[in-house]
C-alpha cells in the first residue's frame, strides 16, 4: 500500500483517460486509475497485440509510460514513450499537470528516437520567382534530411543537408523546372537519416495559382496639385486717379485762361466734362479685372505632368512584367 501511494506521488497530476472504444484499454485506464500499473500495464500489452486505431496505440502507449514510470522502470518508461513519439511527433505533455519525472522519461524519449515535428507553414500569398514562403520544422537528432514540395508530377527540392533541431527554409514558389505551379494539393515532404534509422513526414498544402494584380493608372500625383494657369489681379485705382488728375488739370487751365471770357455756362459745361472724366475713370477703376497668365504656375504644372507622364510609364511597365507573374495563395489543407 505504501509503494502505490508513493507511485501515486510521482505522477501527479496525469493526463485525462478518455473513454475509449477498445474494452481492453478501458480496463487499462480503470486500472492506472486505481493505481494498479502492473494490470494497466499487462492490459495495455494485450490490446497493442490487436489491431487498433492510431489513437488508441497511442493512449495505449501512454498508459505505459506512465505506469512503467510510476512503478520506477525508467527504461521501460522511455522505450513506452518513445514508440509514442514516433506515433504523435507533436506530442506534447503539461508540465503544469504531469510530474517532472515523467516529463524528464518524455523528454529523455523524444531525443533517443528520429522524428520530424512543429511543422509551421503559414497561409500566405507570394508572387512566384520573387517573394518566399518561410517554412520550418524540427529534427529531434542530428540527421540528413531533404525536404521537397510534391504535386501534380512535379516536385522541388528545398534542402538537402545534415541538420538538427529547428530548420528554417524559403520557398520561391518555383518548381524544379522553374515554373510555378499549378492549383491543386501539394505535400511538403521531409525524410530524415541518421544511421540506420530513418524517418519521413509530410504537410498537406493547397496552392491556388492566379494573376498578379495591376498597378492603377495615376490620375494625379499625391501632394502635387496643379495650380492655376491664370489669376485674377487685384484692383486698380490708377484709372481714376489718372482721370481725376487729367479731369483738375484740364479744368484748372480752361479757369485760368478764359476766367474773364466764359460765362457761368460754360463754367457748367467744363465742370460736366470733369465730373463725367471722373466718373469714367471710377468705372474703370471698379470694373474686374480680366484674367492673367501666371507664368510660374504655368512652369510648375507643366513639371507635375512630367513626373505624372513618366510615373505612369512606369507603372504601365511594371503592369506588363505582372501580367506575367503568378500569384499563389497557400495554405495548409486539413488532414481527411
Amino acid at each position: 500500500m505504501r509503494a502505490r501511494l508513493i507511485a501515486a506521488l510521482l505522477v501527479l497530476c496525469p493526463v485525462a483517460l478518455p473513454a475509449q472504444e477498445h474494452a481492453t484499454l478501458r480496463r487499462a485506464s480503470a486500472a492506472y486509475r486505481d493505481l494498479e500499473y502492473a494490470d494497466a500495464i499487462a492490459l495495455c500489452k494485450q490490446a497493442l497485440r490487436d489491431r487498433l486505431r492510431s489513437a488508441d496505440q497511442e493512449r495505449a502507449y501512454e498508459i505505459l509510460g506512465f505506469s512503467f514510470a510510476a512503478l520506477d522502470s525508467a527504461r521501460q518508461a522511455t522505450d513506452a514513450f518513445a514508440q509514442l513519439v514516433l506515433l504523435s511527433p507533436d506530442r506534447e505533455l503539461d508540465p503544469a499537470r504531469i510530474s517532472p519525472k515523467i516529463t524528464s522519461l518524455f523528454a529523455l524519449a523524444r531525443t533517443q528516437v528520429l522524428v520530424v515535428r512543429r511543422f509551421e507553414v503559414d497561409s500566405a500569398r507570394i508572387v512566384a520567382g520573387v517573394q518566399f514562403l518561410p517554412l520550418s520544422f524540427t529534427v529531434t537528432r542530428a540527421a540528413r534530411i531533404r525536404a521537397r514540395i510534391v504535386g501534380g508530377g512535379r516536385e522541388v527540392l528545398l534542402d538537402s543537408s545534415r541538420v538538427e533541431g529547428t530548420v528554417r527554409l524559403q520557398w520561391n514558389g518555383l518548381m524544379a523546372n522553374g515554373l510555378p505551379p499549378v492549383s491543386g494539393s501539394y505535400r511538403l515532404v521531409v525524410e530524415a537519416t541518421a544511421g540506420r534509422d530513418s524517418y519521413a513526414a509530410s504537410l498537406p498544402l493547397r496552392i491556388e495559382a492566379g494573376a498578379v494584380d495591376t498597378l492603377a493608372h495615376l490620375a494625379a500625383l499625391a501632394g502635387y496639385d496643379l495650380l492655376p494657369e491664370s489669376v485674377i489681379p487685384p484692383r486698380s485705382w490708377r484709372p481714376f486717379a489718372l482721370a481725376s488728375l487729367a479731369a483738375g488739370v484740364v479744368a484748372g487751365t480752361s479757369l485760368a485762361l478764359e476766367s474773364g471770357k466764359l460765362g457761368g455756362g460754360g463754367r457748367r459745361e467744363l465742370l460736366s466734362v470733369s465730373v463725367g472724366t471722373m466718373s469714367l475713370g471710377l468705372l474703370a477703376s471698379l470694373k474686374r479685372p480680366a484674367p492673367v497668365p501666371a507664368p510660374a504656375n504655368i512652369r510648375y504644372n507643366a513639371l507635375v505632368r512630367e513626373q505624372l507622364a513618366r510615373r505612369n510609364a512606369e507603372l504601365a511597365t511594371q503592369n506588363a512584367a505582372r501580367r506575367r507573374q503568378v500569384q499563389l495563395t497557400i495554405t495548409r489543407e486539413r488532414r481527411s
